[in-house]
């Protein structure tokens, strides 16, 4: 797992450009720490940050392949190829000569093999960009699920692109733009493909290939969920889901360095953490390392709310006891979830706003995670897999003509902040309905499938190719600004693909959510985890918290300079900063969404322009 940069001009050559193309790799050094690399060859230049996961010796990048008196081809290479081993075996038989057992060298080859349909032959979550020398073409590839990130700014000559925006802004040829469509991406909780919140900057879609020339800048999708006729029966759905899940799991942990599993004691990590003890017994390992978060007194002094009925502790504690996982519960207290190096460090993973404690209590649990494994596994995307979300269950939700988290979760508390005038330039509304109309429009279709069935696949559809980006990413950005890589099984295509076909009565048999991944994991958890009802990411519950988001709010509006002033309206803010707490989490989250988004306008030192 990496952090790759680069930059491609037909107009100039780059090799004056080494300083430039420096600043940007900085960048990436929370994402990979272990190693640094620059090439230059005359219109492109590419840069990595290395976090090494395999042969640590021989992986060393941007990695170059050539023969004397041809021009090379090189790759900036970010990710994981799970089927690497299957690949250098059929690339050797093929003539290739491996000099590394590193998974980059294999991708490297499979390009010179097969061209930019190499695509087709890879499993797994990359984001990387292959130079040809040959031809002057650069290759940006996404993995199918958009696990990696990638994005890109077409300057008219060429190309900025990089693992994250702050690479690509560190140029200078982009200043920070946030326009009125930037802002619409921010508030209205969507995912649109494509965009980001810069103005000029785009993000690489998942399962698409962008190719760059010196005519110009062409992007292909060469994957796609597809609709096709689920043809087993229930028995032979729920044996091939467990069969998938521990083919997958066992490639994912592959790796030269500590690897754990990230626990909630819900269903969907509980599995994920039972098929690694296992997996790592049958290879003659120790135990499987697992850490899950909590806050102090918590558990002790919990809360029941809408949507967080249970408290993680005692679950996890089944959990890890039943496997005999290794297990590490990291606590952590106010004064930390405070702390501004904390919140900043957050904002600057993200290049963007954050989700208030929910990030940094994650980045905190990641840095603590890293001091001891460098791979951790995680149960993130089941619930979009399998249909985990209550919402899946509310025919109110289902039947609403919109996406359905917005119908599920009020956002009404955050549009409700914005500056008036800035509120009607947005039109969130008439946004969030243009967005919704072209997902839909996005969506595969069986002949013949009506009524409930279809309206299913939709709902299925816009999770896994919208809501579940935005989670893959904070996943991403969090955990690589600390240099640990979280790999998500639940995101193998091949699994995804074929629960996604699966007949929703199917996938509800017993009634209850994500049925399918019960049953499939049904004889390795203990009935405490198989029986708990989905419980999202949880929150601080200390009312000092509270408290301290309120006063911080207050000095804002009394600063009177602040960029936040530009986009929310003073006087909701001052009413939010001097109301009693009232519990509604929509009062907390309208207090974090002030504060983060100040700070990033601060940090980044944005233009706003509408």
């Amino acid at each position: 797992m990496c952090g790759i940069t680069g930059w491609v001009d037909y107009r100039r050559d780059l090799n004056t450009e080494r300083a430039a193309l420096a600043a940007m790799t900085d960048t990436m050094s929370c994402r990979g720490p272990d190693a640094a690399g620059i090439h230059i060859d005359g219109h492109a230049a590419l840069g990595h940050r290395r976090l090494a996961i395999i042969d640590l010796d021989g992986g060393a990048q941007p990695m170059v392949f050539d023969r004397a008196g041809h021009p090379g081809v090189a790759i900036t290479y970010s990710g994981e190829a799970y089927n690497f081993r299957e690949l250098a075996r059929e690339l050797t038989a093929r003539g290739h000569e491996l000099r590394t057992t590193s998974d980059t060298e294999v991708v490297l080859h499979a390009y010179l093999e097969w061209g930019a349909g190499m695509v087709e032959h890879l499993n797994g979550m990359y984001a990387f960009a292959i130079w040809d020398a040959r031809t002057q073409e650069l290759l940006l590839v996404r993995d199918r699920m958009g696990i990696k990130p990638l994005y890109f700014h077409d300057t008219g000559d060429g190309v900025l692109f990089g693992s994250e925006p702050k690479a690509i802004l560190a140029n200078g040829l982009l200043p920070p733009v946030v326009d009125a469509d930037g802002f619409r991406e921010l508030f209205a909780q969507i995912k649109s493909p494509g965009r980001t919140y810069y103005r000029g900057m785009r993000e690489v879609q998942p399962g698409h290939v962008v190719r760059v020339r010196p005519e110009g800048v062409t992007e292909h999708r060469y994957w796609a969920l597809e609709a096709t006729e689920h043809t087993d029966d229930l028995p032979t759905t729920v044996a091939h889901v467990r069969e998938l899940l521990e083919d997958v799991v066992a490639r994912q942990m592959v790796a030269d360095v500590p690897q754990c599993t990230l626990l909630s004691g819900g269903l969907d990590s509980s599995a994920i953490t039972a098929l690694a003890q296992r997996t790592s017994r049958a290879a003659g390992g120790g135990a499987v390392r697992s850490f899950s978060v909590d806050f102090s007194g918590r558990t002790e002094n919990f809360r029941a709310e809408a949507l967080r009925a249970t408290p993680d502790a005692p679950f996890v504690a089944d959990l890890a006891g039943h496997v005999g996982s290794d297990h590490t519960d990291i606590v952590l207290d106010t004064a930390e979830l405070l702390a501004p190096d904390v919140r900043s460090a957050a904002i600057t993973a993200r290049d963007a706003p954050t989700w208030g404690d929910m990030d940094t209590s994650l980045y905190l649990l990641f840095r603590a995670v890293r001091e001891r494994s460098t791979v951790a596994l995680s149960g993130e995307s089941a619930d979009e897999v399998f249909g985990g979300y209550s919402w899946f269950h509310d025919p109110a939700v289902v039947d609403a003509p919109t996406f359905p988290w917005l119908a599920a979760i009020d956002n009404t508390g955050t549009m409700s902040l914005l500056d008036r005038d800035l509120a009607a330039t947005l039109d969130l509304g008439t946004y969030i309905g243009d967005s919704y109309a072209a997902a839909l429009a996005d969506v595969p279709r069986r002949d013949g499938e009506t009524g409930h069935e279809r309206r299913m696949r939709e709902i299925s559809h816009l999770h896994l190719t919208r809501f579940v980006r935005t989670l893959l990413d904070r996943k991403d950005r969090l955990s690589m600004a600390v240099g640990l890589e979280v790999r998500v099984p639940f995101c193998d295509h091949r699994l995804v693909q074929y629960v996604f076909n699966a007949p929703w009565s199917m996938k509800t048999f017993d009634g209850r959510e994500k049925t399918l991944l019960r049953a499939a994991v049904s004889d390795l958890l203990p009935t405490s985890v198989l029986e708990r009802v989905k419980v999202p990411y949880p929150t601080v519950q200390d009312p000092g918290y509270h408290a301290a988001l309120q006063d911080a709010v207050g000095k804002l509006v009394a600063d009177g300079q602040a960029p936040a002033l530009r986009v929310f309206d003073i006087d909701v803010m001052r009413a939010m900063a001097e109301a009693p707490p009232s519990g509604d989490p929509l009062q907390r989250e309208g207090l974090e969404s002030v504060l983060a988004g100040n700070e990033w306008a601060e940090r980044y030192d944005l233009s706003i322009e509408l």
